[in-house]
């Protein structure tokens, strides 16, 4: 099982989707706080539709929680300011596939101490700086699944 880990995400709407990349995947999903909407809010349950019951998720209060409970799996930090192309990556099963929060991604103290687990996803046109983070979870999760021979 991969894992998808959303620390400090901002817009409930995107984590709706997530959610569902996740039902449809098998992907456990991560929810690391403090998060910028209310778990029962109106759009957070309707973008994820009603496969909320299919998720498998856990919240954690801040990112020391999450990895006080993680335990030694692989990580992967998904960030526009670069690293190494999502593509090349060697997933392995129980990898943590972490992305960032919309507006600030993730943060550079935590950059900083995992600088050689970064990932990147390129965007060739250079007219954007990053992509929507459910769009970008999603091909994370697909490419990762498909070199694990799942897809």
């Amino acid at each position: 099982m991969l894992h998808v880990v959303l620390v400090e995400p901002e817009i409930a709407p995107n984590v709706g989707n997530i959610a569902r990349t996740c039902a449809a995947t098998g992907c456990r999903l991560h929810l690391v706080g403090p998060l910028g909407f209310r778990l029962d809010d109106r759009a957070l349950r309707r973008a994820g539709v009603d496969y909320w019951d299919v998720v498998d998720w856990v919240r954690y209060r801040n990112w020391e929680e999450f990895r006080g409970n993680i335990g030694n799996k692989q990580m992967w930090l998904f960030t526009a300011r670069g690293g190494q192309p999502y593509h090349r990556v060697p997933y392995r099963d129980e990898d943590c596939l972490v992305f960032g929060c919309e507006s600030r991604g993730l943060p550079e103290s935590l950059l900083a101490e995992c600088r050689a687990w970064q990932v990147c996803i390129p965007l060739p046109s250079g007219k954007v700086r990053s992509l929507n983070l459910a769009t970008a979870v999603g091909i994370a999760v697909l490419r990762a699944l498909e070199s694990l021979g799942r897809i």
